[in-house]
Order: structure tokens, then sequence, then C-alpha cells
């Protein structure tokens, strides 16, 4: 088959059309790089020119959306590279009342949203690029230190008020994003599991806010859902309108292939994140040439289940991108 571009390639992948090879990506924070548009697009751009991915999700950190809502954070040498948040904007119910929709041109989202543009145009070749985005539950969580699912049960109307000021916040971002070429964004909950919410509860506190968010990037070209954490609510968020579906498969139900039979979508993973960090690089090229065959090399993106270890060696990166590109789509 004739070598795809990059766009080319995912859309494909996106339609479950035949590929050269399926697109893959993989991603992980830069915790001590992260907190301006120049170091975010830099880590970005230094990581693409080592592995030449097929998309790039950007790694803003991800307490991001929190910061200008008065939060702070520090990094503390987490594996995954996570910082941790020593200010909480939120602390009682009472506080709520405070979260009002601020504007996207300034402070820290102003750096992300900048970030694509940085990236998009410094790239050698061009490369979908997704911004990562958060659903409106999770930002209030981080926002609560996960005090917002206690308070929508005490005072439901005050946290819904804030989820709905989330929002709007979000939905800029969004389109900023998108203006400055973004090709979709990364949408992630870490409260559609059944370890945070029941079904009813996310249907009721997270559903709507996470469709609002969606449709205002109904016209992109790659919308990735990214379901986090175990038992997560996969047959009730699959008929999202998002091109595909990300989750810890190799962690919890469904597989991939399971996934991606019960969705009708393309199913992006196949790489064990949390494992990948101490797999030996042809253990880890093992587990992506078996990730396309399982799929046949169709509807599928080989990439991490959710943020891969900051000290994943590069070897073994490059041994899975390299495995990959060694197999079409007939597996």
């Amino acid at each position: 088959m004739t070598r795809m571009s990059a766009s080319e390639r995912v859309q494909a992948a996106l339609r479950g059309e035949p590929v050269d090879h399926p697109p893959v990506s993989l991603w992980h924070h830069f915790p001590e790089h992260g907190q301006s548009a120049g170091a975010i697009a830099e880590a970005t751009l230094a990581q693409q020119r080592t592995f030449d991915f097929d998309f790039i999700k950007l790694m803003p950190p991800g307490d991001y959306p929190t910061i200008d809502w008065g939060a702070e954070s520090v990094y503390r040498g987490s594996p995954n590279g996570t910082r941790t948040t020593i200010r909480f904007p939120i602390g009682s119910i009472d506080d709520w009342r405070r979260i009002q929709p601020v504007p996207v041109d300034r402070g820290m989202n102003r750096e992300v949203i900048d970030a694509v543009r940085l990236v998009t145009s410094g790239l050698a070749e061009p490369v979908p690029v997704l911004q990562t985005v958060f659903s409106p539950l999770t930002i209030a969580a981080k926002l609560s230190n996960g005090l917002v699912l206690e308070h929508l049960h005490e005072q439901p109307d005050v946290v819904r008020e804030a989820l709905a000021a989330i929002t709007t916040v979000t939905r800029s971002v969004v389109t900023a994003s998108l203006e400055r070429g973004a090709a979709g964004i990364f949408f992630a909950t870490q409260y559609a599991s059944t370890d945070r919410l029941s079904a009813a509860d996310y249907a009721t506190f997270g559903t709507p806010y996470d469709l609002a968010v969606l449709e205002t990037a109904a016209h992109a070209r790659c919308n990735i859902l990214h379901l986090h954490g175990e038992n997560v609510l996969f047959e009730q968020l699959m008929t999202y309108p998002v091109h595909a579906l990300n989750w810890h498969d190799r962690r919890t139900r469904p597989t991939l292939v399971e996934g991606e039979r019960l969705s009708g979508r393309c199913v992006a993973g196949g790489i064990d994140e949390q494992a990948v960090a101490t797999m030996l690089p042809d253990a880890a090229a093992t587990q992506a040439r078996r990730t396309v065959a399982d799929l046949g090399g169709r509807h599928v993106m080989v990439a991490p289940g959710c943020v891969i270890p900051v000290a994943t060696p590069d070897q073994t990166i490059h041994a899975i991108v390299a495995a990959v590109r060694s197999v079409g789509s007939d597996g």
C-alpha cells in the first residue's frame, strides 16, 4: 500500500478502512516543563522529533483547568508525572458559589491554548494534534479534592451552577484550541466508573455537561474519549459523539477487541500503561504487534490505556513504534 500521511492514516483508522499501518502514539507528562505554552511546545516537539508519532496528544499539567480558579500544585516526583495539588479552591459547599466563568485569553488556560499554535506551527510535517480536555465533573473533583461527590448529594443545585460555569469555560478552551489548529480533543473523564459513581448519578451529573463540551468539538476531525480508571461505564458512554475510545484496556473490561465490537468505534489502546516502563523492548513490541493482529489492523490506533510513566525508556517507545510500522492492515 502507498505510504499515507499521518492525517490520512488517522482518518482511515477512524473510519475502519485499510491503512499502511495503524496510527501509533504514546504520551507522558512533562511535570517540570509544562507550566507555559513555550515549555509545553518545546517538550512536545522534541518528543515528536524523537519518535515521529502519527498523532500528538498534548500533555499540559493535569490540573491546568483548576489553576485560574486559584488551585496551586507542585511536582513531588510522581512516577506518572502528575503534580500534587497543595491548595484546593473548594472546601465547603458555599465555595462553589465562587466558581464563575473565567476568561481563557489569560492565565493557565491561555498557556495551554497557545501551546496548540506553537506545536502545530513547529512541526516538520503535519500531524494531528489533540488538545487534552477534562470533563466538567472531573474538573470539579480536581477543584475540591473529590468533595464534589458529597456536595452534589447535599446541595445539587449549588454544584450544578458551578458545573455550568466550568462547562462554559471548557467549551471556550475547546473552541480556542481548534481555532489554533488542533485536529480535535482528547476528552478525559475520571468519574465515569462505578468505583466513583453509580450509572444513574453519572447520567445526571456527568453526561449533560460532557455532551455540551463535545458539541463544541463536533466539527473536529479526531475526538477521542478517555475513560479513566477501572470498572468504567463503557456501554453507557460508548455512544458519545466521538471518533475513538480509549480506556485502560489492559487493566479493566472490556478488552480492546470487545470494545471495538460493542461500540462500532475505532479503539485506541493495546499498550499496558503501567507495565510499559519496566517491559523489555522486545516484550513491548510483541504487545504492540498482538494489538494490531487482534484487530486485523483496522479500526485501531496503538496507544497506552492512559499516560505512561515519565521514566519509560526511549528504546521501549521506539520498539513499539517500529513494531506497529512493521505490520499493515492485514495484521
